[in-house]
């Protein structure tokens, strides 16, 4: 798999393994789930930036944590790209539900890769069903990197708010 992850804020030189962190990550996704052979760009931006995405793609005037944007389908004739899309993820925002949620920011920074990974692959949440399907695959995928069970409201954060988090949306 090729990443390629894209600084758009100096606000990540506050934490300066980010890229290394999202990497692995989704590395880890994509080994869990057989995709071998794809390339996608991972966006480290800032609130205002995912704000105006946020707006323009899904029609929230807010910040969100992860967007993810899939590739176009390949039309007809067309030989099929090893290009899955873009995640983008916001500094901000991330931090405050890290610390609202009392993790670590590189877990839920690492959750958060893993999750806009899965939509480009065709997850999704949109019904309780698919919800738990996805869930239980970030679970395991988290599992492999030695990241607490990042919904369960038991485990090893001690924060009274940790537990399920706003769930990250996938445009497109």
């Amino acid at each position: 798999m090729q990443i390629e992850v894209i600084v758009r804020s100096a606000r990540w030189r506050k934490q300066p393994r980010a890229a290394a962190i999202v990497k692995t990550a989704v590395l880890a996704a994509a080994k869990a789930v057989s995709t071998p052979r794809a390339e996608l760009a991972i966006v480290l931006c800032d609130d205002s930036a995912i704000r105006a995405l946020n707006r323009k793609w899904r029609g929230q005037n807010a910040p969100t944590d992860v967007l993810s944007f899939p590739a176009p389908a390949p039309g007809k004739n067309q030989p099929a790209s090893p290009y899955i899309g873009d995640i983008v993820i916001a500094y901000e925002t991330t931090a405050r539900e890290a610390a609202a949620e009392g993790k670590p920011f590189k877990h839920h920074l690492a959750h958060l890769a893993v999750h806009g990974l899965l939509h480009l692959l065709g997850y999704d949440h949109q019904s309780d069903r698919e919800a738990q399907k996805m869930e239980r695959v970030e679970r395991a995928i988290l599992e492999q990197i030695a990241i607490p069970d990042p919904y369960d409201t038991h485990s090893l954060y001690l924060s009274p708010l940790a537990g399920r988090g706003r769930r990250a949306k996938r445009v497109g």
